[in-house]
């Protein structure tokens, strides 16, 4: 019979960098992702996306297009206790995440499966939070990036934003929250796809720096109730000379929560 320190041992091989790939630190070391040197890799959008969801000890996340497992995992250290299922169609992203969740110790705590948020087959409403990164261009628009991973993370191919709030509204139990983090000429999409189902929109702006347009938003809301939307203050994420302002680097950092409510 194997031994159980040699079925670790392989385990724990089986989740090291191979030639093409990277180890890459977030949250100041407390979250290790293995992802590929080219093609899809996670930005600040993802941790930022994480650190928004007001999740509590045994509350159920679920996040759509999980890719490399970046925020599934950044949110499940933040907040111990969570149980954080991911969803992803492609088979090279299902591995990477599957073996960061190992690499990072938090099989308890985080599950990955192959889906596509299409898919609306099993029982509505069982999520206390949603959260999702969708493709920024739409099919047709914009020049596709050649890594293979990459395009479909970027780009919709097969799916369109209409499917992926769909698929929030559907997943989230009612008062559940959802997140979304997307391109801030998009906003107006969102909103659109989101009107009558989700209230209390919060919208906050990701200012490259003060004074810059922001490219991307945080989009919150609630399932089922009403209210009306805000914008909020926003926050920058460079300085003018530090390469992240205090506030930026306290999220991507230091692991804290980007609490929208306190904006507000």
């Amino acid at each position: 019979m194997e031994k159980l320190s040699d079925i670790v041992a392989k385990q724990f091989a089986e989740t090291m960098p191979e030639e093409g790939e990277t180890i890459d630190d977030f949250l100041g070391g407390n979250v290790r992702l293995i992802q590929p040197a080219s093609g899809y890799r996670i930005s600040m959008d993802t941790v930022m996306l994480a650190a928004s969801v007001p999740a509590k000890a045994g509350q159920r996340i679920l996040e759509g297009g999980v890719g490399t497992g970046g925020a599934a995992i950044c949110l499940a250290r933040r907040v111990s206790g969570v149980y954080v299922n991911g969803v992803e169609r492609e088979d090279e992203m299902i591995s990477y995440a599957r073996r960061n969740v190992v690499f990072n110790g938090l099989e308890e705590n985080v599950q990955i499966h192959k889906a596509c948020i299409t898919d609306l087959s099993d029982e509505e409403g069982q999520y206390d939070h949603v959260m999702v990164n969708p493709p920024y261009l739409a099919e047709g628009h914009g020049i596709r990036p050649p890594s293979e991973n990459k395009g479909l993370a970027h780009m919709d191919l097969g799916t369109t934003l209409k499917d992926w709030m769909r698929f929030c509204v559907y997943k989230a139990k009612v008062k559940g929250t959802i997140s979304i983090v997307y391109r801030a000429d998009r906003v107006d999409e969102i909103i659109a796809h989101l009107h009558r189902r989700v209230g209390e929109l919060k919208i906050m702006p990701l200012w490259p720096r003060v004074g810059v347009h922001a490219k991307r938003v945080i989009i919150q809301g609630r399932k089922g109730v009403r209210g009306a939307a805000t914008i909020l203050p926003g926050i920058p994420l460079h300085g003018e000379v530090e390469r992240y302002t205090p506030e930026a680097k306290a999220v991507l950092w230091d692991g804290k929560q980007l609490e929208l409510k306190d904006f507000a």
